[in-house]
């Protein structure tokens, strides 16, 4: 019977687990991580928003980079944990909120930005006059700020980390996807698939016959305006939603 053979791409630690995870659903997934965190050196900014953070009325953390940064911010200036509302684009992200004590929110329906939007504490906390805090990496999460903004609030972001491209040997994808009889794809976000064609060069073109798997709806568009001829969007990035995907798209015979 033939199976999913995927190509992973998440960070080097996430995607070591989602392979875990796959592989116990005897589904072989091959991990060449096309982001790397890198955290931002300190500036005066993240000092001056880490210590006034109690100002703002919620705090929106769209990643676990962003949550474990902010957290070690917090903690190297002495600060309390404020005890306004938080929210995260996803469920392990809050995981790590929680972990420490905060009130994290996230919708259980998707894991992306327009999930987000439609949670009704969101709707509760976020209305004329409110300042919201958005955590993130450089760059992302502009649809966000510009539905908050309708809403009335006041909404700045915080930068904290970059996703880099790691170094890999000329071909490398090709040669992983060939050796190891790979049939789809899989990228966690917007960042990843540029990542993704960027390491394919010349060879995109035949990398995008592959069936790919996204996390959301925009970075759907996105793949599909880049030339990628099947493209799933499982609505969330988290594992759960990859199996959902994958139990619903057969496996293309290649």
């Amino acid at each position: 019977m033939t199976t999913w053979r995927l190509l992973l791409t998440r960070p080097a630690d996430d995607c070591a687990a989602l392979a875990e995870v796959l592989a116990g659903q005897g589904i072989f997934g091959s991990c060449l991580p096309l982001l790397e965190i890198s955290p931002l050196p300190v500036s005066a900014t993240m000092r001056r928003v880490v210590t006034g953070l109690a100002r703002y009325s919620a705090v929106i953390v769209v990643s676990k980079p962003a949550a474990r940064i902010a957290l070690e911010l917090l903690d190297a200036h002495g600060m309390p944990l404020p005890a306004m509302p938080w929210f995260s684009v996803g469920a392990a992200t809050a995981q790590i909120l929680e972990a420490r004590g905060l009130e994290a929110n996230f919708p259980v329906g998707g894991d992306d930005s327009e999930a987000l939007l439609q949670l009704p504490r969101l709707r509760e906390v976020v209305t004329s006059g409110s300042q919201v805090l958005i955590l993130r990496g450089e760059g992302g999460r502009e649809l966000l700020a510009e539905r908050l903004r309708e809403l009335g609030a006041s909404v700045e972001y915080l930068e904290l980390y970059r996703r880099e491209l790691p170094a890999y040997p000329p071909q490398e994808l090709l040669r992983r996807i060939a050796a190891e009889r790979l049939n789809g794809l899989v990228v966690s976000s917007g960042q990843g698939f540029e990542h993704l064609r960027q390491l394919a060069g010349d060879a995109w073109p035949t990398l995008a016959q592959l069936p790919l798997f996204v996390p959301s709806p925009r970075v759907a568009e996105q793949a599909s305006a880049a030339g990628a001829r099947t493209v799933v969007d499982c609505r969330g990035a988290s594992a759960a939603a990859l199996l959902t995907a994958l139990r619903e798209h057969p496996v293309p015979v290649l």
